[in-house]
C-alpha cells in the first residue's frame, strides 16, 4: 500500500514537472516570436502594411521605431494590415517594427472616475499619468445568458417625456437618434447629470466629435458636479481612424470593470455613426469588400458584438448592470437606413428626435410616436402607472387631431377641448436642458395635467404653473416624495392629496394672470375647478 502511494505521488509530480516545462516552453516562444522584427512595405492614410512578421496574431499590438502603435487587423498570406493608433508622420517605408505579444488592454479601476483619456487611456486632461493597478482587454465575450438578470429597476434620466412615456431601465439598450442639431448629445448629457447621488457611474465616450464640442459638454459636467462619477474616453475627428474605432470597445472595458463588481454604470457612445463611418473607411483602405451601401458585411456585428454586453448581472455576478444609450445621426429623417436600422434591431428601444419639433420649439424635440421602449413599463417606478398610459393615449388623440382640424374651420366642442388639452400636454413635456425634475414632482404634474387641472391655465403660462407645483409639492409633501422615489405604489389618498397642493399652486398662477379680463375669466374657471371635486377612475384619473 504503501508503495502504491509513493508511485502515485511520483507520478503527479512527474506530470507536474512536465507541465511546468511545457509552459516554460510556451513562454520562452512566445517570447522569441514576440522579438519577431517586421519591415513596413507602404503606409497609407492611417494603415499600414507590413512584411516579417510571420507569428503575429490578429487584433496584437504591435510597435513602431519610434513609440507609435499599432493594431493588427488583416492577416493576408504575403503580409499584415495594421491599424495605426498614432500620428503615422514619423513613419515611413522601411521602418520597423516589433511585436509585443499582448492583444488591445486599457487601464481598469477608480482612477479613471473623474478624468479625461484617450481610448489607450493616455491622459487629456492635464492632471497626470491615470495609475491604474489592473488592465482588461478592449474586446471581451458578451455575458451568457445564465450570467443575466431581468431588467426591473429604473434609470431615471430626469426628463418627463422619458421617465414617463419611455422609460429606460438599468441593463438596457436605448438608441438615441435623430437629425443633426436635434438634441442627441443634449439629452444623453441630461441623463448623466441626473444621476449625481443617485450612486450610477457613468462613462462618455466620444467618437468622431470635435474637440471644442467635447471641451464645452466638459464644462457643462463639471459646472453641475457630475464629473467626479464620470470618466470621459474621448478619440476626437482629428484623431487617427483606428484610435476611433477602438474607442467604443475601450470604454465599455472601462465599464464592465465596475458592473461586473457590482456598481451600476451608464455608458454613452455619441455617435456610433461616426464610428460606422471609421470603420467603413479602415476597411475600404484594406481591401475588404463592401456590401450595402458601401458597408462591409460585418458591420452589423462590429455593433452587435458592442451592444450586447451591455446587461443586468444576477446576483451571483454581483448584481450590478451596464446601460447603454447609443447615438446615431439620421439624414433627412430616415430612420429606415441601413445604420440606423441596424442599431433599432439591436437595442431594445429608440428615442427619436424630430427636426419638426425641434424647430417648433418642443424641446426636447422627442417624438412620441416614433419612439418606443420594449422593456416598457417593467423598469417604471409603480406610481408612473398611474399617469403614464393616460399621458401617452391623449397625447397621440391630440397629435391625430391636430393634424386633421388644419382642413377644417369649424369644429365641435369636444374636439376643441381634446385639443386644448393636447396643446397642454405638449407645453407640459417641454424641458430646459441641464434642469432634471425629479420623479415625485413629474408625477404630480401629469396628474395635473391630465386631470384637468391645467386647462385653466394660458398655455404660456404652463411653465410657471409646473414651477409652482414643484415647489409646493417638495416642500410641503416631502415623506410622499421620498415613498414616491424609493417604489412606492400612488394610493388614491396619495393622489388626492397631490391633487388638491396642485391644484392650490395652480391657482395662484392663474390669478396672476397679466390680463385683467383673462385672469377674471380664468380665475372664476379655476375656483369652479377646485369647488367641484373631480370624479376620477382610479385608472385613467381623467373627468368624468
Amino acid at each position: 500500500m504503501k508503495r502504491d502511494i509513493n508511485k502515485n505521488t511520483l507520478q503527479t509530480v512527474v506530470q507536474e514537472t512536465f507541465a511546468l516545462y511545457a509552459q516554460a516552453l510556451d513562454r520562452q516562444e512566445a517570447k522569441i516570436q514576440s522579438q519577431e522584427i517586421g519591415i513596413v512595405q507602404s503606409i497609407g492614410q492611417g494603415i499600414a502594411k507590413i512584411i516579417g512578421l510571420q507569428h503575429v496574431q490578429s487584433e496584437e499590438i504591435v510597435r513602431f521605431t519610434g513609440g507609435s502603435l499599432g493594431l493588427v487587423f488583416n492577416l493576408d498570406s504575403e503580409e499584415v494590415g495594421v491599424v495605426l493608433l498614432d500620428s503615422s508622420d514619423r513613419l515611413h517605408s522601411g521602418t520597423e517594427v516589433r511585436r509585443t505579444g499582448k492583444v488591445l488592454d486599457v487601464p481598469v479601476g477608480d482612477a479613471l472616475l473623474g478624468r479625461v483619456i484617450d481610448p489607450l487611456g493616455r491622459p487629456l486632461d492635464g492632471k497626470g499619468i491615470v495609475r491604474t493597478s489592473q488592465r482588461r482587454p478592449a474586446e471581451r465575450d458578451a455575458p451568457a445568458i445564465m450570467d443575466r438578470a431581468a431588467v426591473n429597476v429604473p434609470l431615471q434620466t430626469g426628463i418627463k417625456a422619458i421617465d414617463a412615456l419611455i422609460p429606460i431601465g438599468r441593463g438596457q439598450r436605448e438608441l438615441i437618434l435623430g437629425d443633426r442639431q436635434t438634441g442627441k448629445s443634449g439629452l444623453a448629457l441630461d441623463t448623466i447629470i441626473n444621476q449625481k447621488d443617485k450612486n450610477i457611474l457613468c462613462i462618455y465616450c466620444a467618437i468622431g466629435q470635435r474637440s471644442a464640442a467635447v471641451a464645452k459638454l466638459i464644462a457643462d459636467l463639471e459646472e453641475h458636479g457630475s464629473m467626479p462619477y464620470t470618466t470621459v474616453v474621448m478619440a476626437a475627428g482629428e484623431e487617427p481612424p483606428g484610435l476611433q474605432y477602438i474607442a467604443p470597445y475601450a470604454a465599455t472595458a472601462m465599464a464592465e470593470y465596475f458592473a461586473e463588481r457590482g456598481r451600476d454604470v451608464l455608458i454613452v457612445y455619441d455617435d456610433l455613426t461616426n464610428h460606422a463611418r471609421t470603420y467603413r473607411e479602415i476597411s475600404l483602405l484594406m481591401r475588404r469588400p463592401p456590401g450595402r451601401e458601401a458597408y462591409p458585411g460585418d458591420i452589423f456585428y462590429i455593433h452587435s458584438r458592442l451592444l450586447e454586453r451591455s446587461t443586468h448581472f444576477n446576483d451571483k455576478r454581483g448584481g450590478g448592470s451596464l446601460t447603454a444609450l447609443p447615438i446615431i445621426e439620421t439624414e433627412a429623417q430616415n430612420i429606415a437606413a441601413y445604420i440606423p436600422t441596424n442599431l433599432i434591431s439591436i437595442t431594445d428601444g429608440q428615442i427619436y428626435l424630430s427636426p419638426i419639433l425641434f424647430q417648433k420649439g418642443v424641446l426636447p424635440a422627442i417624438d412620441v410616436g416614433k419612439s418606443v421602449s420594449r422593456v416598457g413599463g417593467k423598469t417604471q417606478l409603480p406610481a408612473y402607472r398611474a399617469v403614464s398610459g393616460d399621458l401617452r393615449l391623449s397625447y397621440s388623440q391630440f397629435e391625430e387631431l391636430e393634424a386633421f382640424s388644419r382642413f377644417g374651420t369649424r369644429l365641435e366642442e369636444s374636439t376643441r377641448l381634446t385639443l386644448e388639452r393636447g396643446q397642454r400636454v405638449r407645453e407640459m413635456l417641454k424641458q430646459k436642458q441641464y434642469a432634471p425634475m425629479p420623479a415625485a414632482v413629474q408625477i404630480a404634474v401629469m396628474l395635473a395635467v391630465t386631470a384637468g387641472l391645467l386647462d385653466a391655465v394660458p398655455i404660456a403660462k404652463i411653465a410657471l404653473a409646473e414651477q409652482a407645483i414643484a415647489q409646493a409639492i417638495s416642500t410641503q409633501l416631502a415623506d410622499l416624495c421620498l415613498q414616491i422615489e424609493n417604489g412606492a405604489v400612488l394610493k388614491d389618498g396619495d393622489r388626492d392629496v397631490l391633487l388638491k397642493t396642485a391644484k392650490t399652486a395652480i391657482a395662484t398662477v392663474v390669478k396672476d394672470s397679466k390680463d385683467p379680463k383673462d385672469s377674471k375669466r380664468l380665475f372664476e374657471k379655476s375656483q369652479s375647478t377646485l369647488e367641484t371635486p373631480l370624479q376620477t377612475s382610479p385608472r385613467s384619473g381623467e373627468r368624468l
